[in-house]
């Protein structure tokens, strides 16, 4: 929907039949291999480095006092864990994501027909035509897009807080909420302010890892006329001259369908799993001397 020449498709529905008609079932799960294989790697670095990034920003004094008294992240302290795991993340996600584009691009019926016949035989190709760094195409965009997670985790945090602060009044009572309740809905609500700031950066990484469609993929690096390296504002400014602002939201609604079951799903288990693990508690090399301690708790500690 992204990716392809303007008027294309007239919307999800649109593009949801025709690929059905055109292609059938099966094709709605064109690409899917990378990314089922690749997210969970993806996820274990951003989260993981997310974690790691926060306790370093904690033990660095980007802190202000918790209700318990012990220091705790600002949420600018959180926005800025999440920009610098995003662009962690970039690193593995680039190629798997390029992967992904180009195989859900072929439009073909028949896997004969196919530029590509798989992921490894796509990965093989790119490495062919463009060398091993051609599989980082788009990896500007891919920056831009996952700088994002700055609002995603600055909006959890604050969402949690906001619920918690607002549901105390009502502890003991059957209208109580939980942590994992405020984690789960938090979560919910942050994807949308990450796709409503994300979405224009993706539209740009996606056409970036595109290119050259529609064209076909070149067959040899001495193919004419050569391949480019496609560069992040030159995609922009084609959007731009030929779409107008509106082409830099496309498949927002999609996006937005989604973005709430599974963020919400995601970070109510990351959250729940660290606090099980006792990971929020963060302790100086001194506090065996003065029993002070940080707390990494995720803004809700009302």
């Amino acid at each position: 929907m992204q990716c392809s020449p303007h008027g294309t498709y007239r919307g999800a529905l649109d593009v949801l039949s025709k690929v059905i008609k055109n292609e059938g079932v099966f094709a709605l799960y064109k690409g899917a291999t990378p990314p089922a294989v690749g997210w969970a790697a993806i996820d274990s670095v951003l989260l993981g480095s997310l974690h790691n990034y926060r306790l370093f920003l904690l033990q660095n004094g980007m802190t202000e006092p918790s209700p318990s008294g012990a220091p705790r992240l600002t949420l600018l302290g959180h926005g800025a864990a999440g920009l610098f795991a995003g662009w962690t993340s970039a690193t593995i996600a680039t190629p798997i994501e390029l992967l992904k584009v180009k195989l859900q691009l072929q439009d073909q019926k028949a896997v004969s027909l196919r530029r590509f016949k798989g992921p490894i035989h796509c990965a093989r190709e790119i490495i062919r035509v463009q060398g091993v760094a051609g599989l980082w195409s788009g990896f500007t965009g891919s920056l831009a897009f996952r700088s994002n997670f700055f609002w995603m985790f600055l909006s959890f945090e604050a969402s949690a807080w906001a619920l918690m602060r607002g549901f105390s009044r009502l502890a003991g009572s059957r209208y109580e909420i939980s942590t994992g309740t405020a984690n789960f809905l938090s979560g919910g609500l942050a994807s949308f302010v990450y796709w409503s700031m994300a979405i224009p950066f993706d539209n740009i990484k996606n056409r970036m890892m595109a290119y050259p469609h529609p064209q076909v993929y070149p067959s040899s690096r001495t193919s004419e006329p050569p391949m480019k390296r496609p560069a992040f504002l030159r995609t922009a400014r084609q959007i731009l001259a030929r779409e107008g602002s509106a082409g830099f939201f496309r498949g927002l609604g999609p996006c937005f369908l989604r973005a709430f079951p599974v963020n919400a799903s995601a970070l109510f288990v990351y959250e729940g799993t660290m606090r099980i693990l006792g990971a929020e508690q963060v302790f100086r090399p001194t506090d065996h001397l003065n029993s002070s301690s940080f707390d990494l708790t995720a803004l809700t500690d009302a």
